[in-house]
């Protein structure tokens, strides 16, 4: 793990900060389930991985996640969504940058963000089939699914939306990556990696 100095907590801390201001701006696509929503908040995550490594990216992750549950609350109290967030957020930013850390070629950060949005959308998939959903049943009282519906649920869902989401979010990062990305890659310690 690698050691952080103070500047380093610093920008983790402005990043989360901005996570969970990302965070509260969010959005459904029709015709998905309106609890699925589109936010950006992965982008300082991404960030921090390129600035400082993969643990910096699970501290924003993580701080985010906590930030919001403890500034909006979750549904009934119970932070399901919020943990959702937080894992899909991590296999989300993590295989994009170990990818890019393999890549580094001109066309590496999009075949990672590629990576990367197709490792989260079969993870959240199969995590939501298994574990989220059923969570959501049993702890909030939703309607029971049998196991062929939550299955449909999942196919023509959740594994859509998040490769939609993952698509939306990558194209934003390329954007930004564009405006910031000499500065960035000067401050990253992918190049020490």
């Amino acid at each position: 793990m690698k050691k952080y100095n103070i500047k380093s907590f610093v920008t983790i801390g402005m990043l989360s900060s901005v996570a969970f201001v990302l965070m509260l701006i969010k959005f459904p696509i029709p015709p998905f389930p309106p609890y699925l929503t589109v936010d950006f908040s992965d982008i300082p995550a991404l960030i921090a991985a390129f600035m400082f490594g993969p643990a910096a990216a699970i501290l924003v992750e993580l701080f985010k996640n906590i930030i919001d549950y403890i500034v909006i609350g979750s549904e009934a109290g119970i932070p399901i969504g919020n943990f959702s967030n937080f894992i899909a957020g991590i296999v989300f930013v993590i295989p994009t940058y170990f990818v890019y850390r393999r890549l580094q070629a001109k066309h590496g950060l999009v075949v990672s963000l590629v990576v990367g949005t197709l490792f989260m959308a079969i993870f959240m998939s199969i995590l939501n089939y298994i574990a989220i959903l059923p969570a959501y049943i049993a702890l909030l009282g939703w309607d029971p699914m049998t196991t062929s519906a939550l299955r449909q649920l999942v196919v023509a869902a959740v594994l859509p939306f998040n490769i939609i989401k993952g698509i939306i979010v990558a194209v934003v990062f390329l954007l930004l990556y564009s405006r910031m990305g000499k500065w960035l890659h000067e401050n990253t310690r992918l190049k020490n990696a």
